[in-house]
């Protein structure tokens, strides 16, 4: 692999260590478009765009949409979008109790994440956290707690013996808590999140949290030329990387048109949040873009006509122990380049022009492609896409990078692959 793919490699298998929660995923962003002169704006501030200026602006910390504006007169945007969250288990506001002499925490299930995929290994709990400080002043934090894992532990066989024919069957309220220890009621009643997080920060008293579980296994390559990717949150972060590359790479600005990236949180969800592609966060964007660089209104509305977004997902590859789940005739391989999502019942956004646009791309920079069709008889899932194509009337073409164990603890996906996502986004932008 050259190095420069291999530094990419490298950059992604850490940007996954490193984001345990959409909260990480737009904190990391930021860092690393500050790092390349982006300047950040607030929503709630006036302002001031100068042609082929940097900018980025977040939501609720957990969504960010970052552009670079054109050059001259506003024409059209070319914006490509994913999300930052990814399924998983949510701590409840009253999580920890006490079962037999164990204590235990109480979780939310997240989106649709493959259960039994949990069970049985180390996690660590991270996300945000308010409290009032020494100083008695309400403050706010990221957190990863990783130094005392906790774990879900599964029925032993011996006591579910028909597990192995019949399937696992868990119930989410019964058998979902993690076990954090064996360990006494402290005298004083302090929580055991209360002691970990007071070992990093200058908490007084918990006000308030958002925390999940995550995996701490670490992303790696493997493979016998290490072509394969495995982690927690290839599904969307892989997606997140590439846009950001491709951005960081196509640095110029051009003559007339936004280049832009959005990342939204809770698609997994549903996307109808503050925070979601269902919310106007994006369209209003555009729109104070094009008020700063004198468009009027009418101008504003001709634009998005002109525009093109690219929803970047991950998609399912044609599993090798599974193959009857499949289009058959539309196998889709790992490392055998990029995918374009299309779906009768509008699950996916593409249509025959924008799927050409992207076609015609991959054509100009020799990237390879595959077409995504899910069974007749299988419904299949949905992006971003259609919602944001809702909201703005914007064309719209659904693409993604081919991946086995989809909403798994440990996801797996292609290294070449990334590399040739990330040589997409930034020629379409």
């Amino acid at each position: 692999m050259p190095t420069k793919d291999a530094h990419t490699i490298a950059d992604l298998l850490s940007f996954l260590d490193q984001t345990p929660t959409a909260w990480h995923a737009v904190n990391n962003c930021v860092n690393t478009l500050v790092k390349h002169d982006f300047i950040e704006l607030k929503e709630e501030d006036a302002w001031k765009i100068q042609p082929g200026g940097r900018y980025f602006v977040t939501r609720n910390g957990s969504s960010i949409c970052a552009f670079i504006a054109p050059k001259h007169k506003l024409q059209s945007v070319r914006v490509a979008v994913a999300h930052t969250d990814s399924p998983s288990f949510k701590l409840k506001p009253n999580t920890e109790f006490y079962k037999e002499n164990m204590l235990m925490l109480g979780v939310d299930i997240y989106g649709a994440p493959l259960l039994n995929s949990w069970l049985n290994r180390d996690l660590g709990i991270a996300g945000r956290v308010i409290f009032y400080n020494h100083e008695g002043k309400i403050q706010e934090e990221l957190v990863r707690l990783d130094t005392v894992p906790v774990v879900i532990p599964q029925l032993a066989i011996h006591l579910d013996r028909n597990v192995n024919e019949n399937g696992l069957v868990l119930n989410k309220q019964e058998h979902l808590a993690a076990l954090v220890s064996v360990k006494e009621k402290p005298s004083n009643n302090s929580t055991f999140l209360e002691r970990m997080l007071s070992n990093t920060l200058p908490l007084k008293q918990l006000i308030s949290t958002e925390l999940f579980l995550f995996p701490l296994e670490s992303a790696r390559l493997f493979g016998e030329d290490q072509e394969l990717i495995a982690s927690y949150r290839i599904d969307n972060l892989a997606s997140v990387h590439a846009i950001l590359q491709g951005l960081i790479h196509s640095h110029r600005p051009a003559d007339s048109h936004l280049k832009m990236i959005a990342f939204w949180d809770n698609e997994e969800v549903g996307s109808h949040t503050a925070q979601g592609a269902g919310s106007p966060f994006l369209m209003h964007l555009i729109e104070r873009i094009s008020l700063a660089m004198e468009c009027s209104r009418e101008e504003f509305f001709r634009l998005l006509t002109r525009s093109l977004c690219a929803s970047v997902d991950l998609s399912h590859a044609t599993h090798p122990n599974y193959s009857d789940k499949h289009e058959p005739r539309h196998a889709v391989l790992l490392n055998k380049g990029i995918v374009i999502k299309t779906n009768a019942q509008q699950r996916y956004a593409t249509d025959a022009r924008s799927s050409a646009a992207i076609i015609d791309l991959c054509h100009q920079q020799e990237i390879p492609f595959q077409h995504h069709v899910p069974r007749g008889d299988i419904s299949c899932g949905s992006t971003v896409g259609p919602v944001h194509a809702n909201l703005t009337g914007m064309p719209t073409v659904d693409i993604g990078c081919p991946q086995l164990s989809m909403h798994a603890a440990r996801e797996i996906m292609g290294a070449v692959d990334h590399l040739a996502m990330c040589r997409l986004i930034a020629a379409f932008l």
